[in-house]
């Protein structure tokens, strides 16, 4: 049984309709988490399985029941907001214990459980301190611990790391992985940044306009999108999406004709070919040629990343390793395997 399952969910709001019957079902103690750029529904369709959003249509299902109608204090959920949210005139322990005495929840039961939160997100020298006198990832923390005092059936991450800086967001993260590690605990998680996404998924669910375009896991969307939305979005830097025109055998990137191997057969038309960042200069078999004209140079320290022009005008990023680094007005001499080419439809839709 699943620990949360959705069935043809939709939502409206008067004549808009924002969710478009997604289904779903997340497994006990897994971690996924709902990716998608602003305004693709993720953060509605958390607060449809929360019960703070009505839903217009379809069915949420928690351990096998549905609980649509069910308030949301009632659900066993435990969620974290993007905004902290904690009281300012009560201090760490006091915010982490708020929840449990106002439900009746013994002296004993209630301490026993906020020091053992405590104890896992590394807590106890500030349980007397008030959220003014914290830095923005210990009163994330407390937020979590919050959360995990109430012993829910499942954990929801609204962009809780959104309000922190580069270095917090980097070391919350491993916060939240090592917290899913020791609790096991189902945890869906919504983000808009797809290396939070893709660092702390088990599965990721890739959202368009209310939509699922794509489930899977990191390794999975990485490698072997559905569609050429989900090839754009997963990857950092993004994957280099190339206008071209198949004939039914070959396909052209202006003078450069390829044939990929593919199940199927080869649409004449236009399509695209999907090929990543760091494919160039790596690979089996056969393998093609093309000239960049270098326009910028992102320099990483380890890596850089070479944007630049196709001949025919398209743009491209090529990833650079080792001590041959482009300049920009350069022109760059690179190659790839074409049996590292996806290939995409008219319609965006990948070719086998």
């Amino acid at each position: 049984m699943s620990a949360i399952e959705l069935r043809q969910v939709r939502k409206s709001f008067g004549a808009t309709d924002v969710i478009h019957g997604v289904d779903l079902s997340v497994e006990k103690g897994e971690f996924v988490v709902f990716v998608g750029p602003s305004g693709c529904g993720k953060s509605t369709l958390l607060r449809m399985i929360a019960g703070l959003e009505d839903i217009s249509a379809g069915e949420v299902l928690i351990d096998g029941e549905v609980v649509n109608e069910v308030e949301p204090a009632r659900r066993g959920l435990s969620m974290v907001f993007q905004s902290y949210a904690l009281y300012p005139h009560m201090s760490v322990a006091g915010n982490m214990s708020f929840g449990l005495r106002m439900t009746g929840t013994s002296k004993a039961e209630t301490e026993r459980r906020v020091k053992e939160a405590a104890a896992i997100l590394q807590l106890e020298p500030l349980m007397k301190r008030k959220p003014s006198q914290l830095s923005g990832g210990q009163r994330q923390r407390v937020a979590i611990g919050r959360a995990i005092v109430r012993q829910p059936k499942a954990f929801l991450f609204d962009e809780p790391l959104s309000n922190l800086d580069a270095e917090l967001r980097v070391a919350m993260r491993v916060e939240i992985a090592k917290l899913h590690q020791d609790l096991g605990a189902t945890m869906i998680y919504v983000t808009h940044d797809q290396v939070e996404a893709m660092t702390l998924a088990d599965r990721i669910v890739v959202l368009r306009a209310g939509r699922i375009e794509q489930v899977g896991t990191p390794a999975q969307l990485y490698a072997d999108p559905d569609n050429v939305f989900v090839a754009g979005f997963i990857g950092s830097p993004r994957m280099n999406l190339i206008n071209a025109v198949s004939d039914g055998r070959t396909i052209s990137i202006g003078d450069l004709a390829l044939t990929p191997t593919l199940a199927g057969a080869l649409p004449a038309g236009p399509v695209t070919l999907g090929l990543r960042p760091e494919q160039f200069e790596g690979g089996d078999g056969e393998t093609a040629r093309l000239s960049v004209a270098v326009e910028v140079v992102e320099n990483l320290g380890g890596t850089s990343v070479v944007h630049g022009r196709l001949p025919d005008g398209q743009t491209i990023l090529v990833e650079q390793r080792g001590k041959t680094r482009s300049v920009p007005q350069d022109r760059l001499e690179t190659a790839f395997a074409v049996s590292d080419l996806l290939v995409f439809d008219a319609e965006g839709q990948r070719l086998r």
